[in-house]
Formats: structure tokens, sequence, C-alpha cells
């Protein structure tokens, strides 16, 4: 039997060797830094949409907000580079 060693790159594209994406077995999923990054800039958008909202509504639209700021701030900065 041969021994190939799995590759990031080769991994979930030559075998099904994930059922979901936390149970990934060669790490061809994990999101690594830039997941926690993002979501310390949800949190830290949560306190600051949040703070002063009273009824459901305006709950809703600081937690939608929270979520997309981070696409908006890097559309605009692309737009400001001409990019």
């Amino acid at each position: 039997m041969k021994n190939t060693k799995k590759t990031v790159e080769n991994c979930c594209e030559t075998e099904s060797c994930c059922t979901e994406k936390s149970h990934c077995k060669c790490g061809c999923h994990k999101g690594g830094h830039s997941c926690a990054i993002y979501g310390l800039g949800v949190v830290g958008s949560l306190f600051y949409f949040l703070s002063g909202v009273s009824g459901f509504s305006p709950i809703l639209l600081a937690i939608g907000k929270s979520f997309f700021w981070p696409a908006v701030l890097i559309f605009r900065i692309f737009t400001d580079l001409k990019l």
C-alpha cells in the first residue's frame, strides 16, 4: 500500500476528508488569524452600534451593521486607493 502524505492543497480535492468544517482532518478549512481579527472587529462594532439603542428594529439594524461593516470598510479603502 502506497503511503502518501496529505497536504492542505490536495486533501479536500482528492478525498472526502471532511464531514463538517469543524471536523476536518487535514486543516483545509481552518480560517487562521483572519477569523480572530474579524471576530474581534464584530464584537467591537456590536458595542459601538448597540450603545444607546432601544427598540427591536434598531437592535436588528445594529447587529446587521456590525457584521457587514468590514466589507464596506475594505470596499471604501480600495475605492479611495483606486485599486
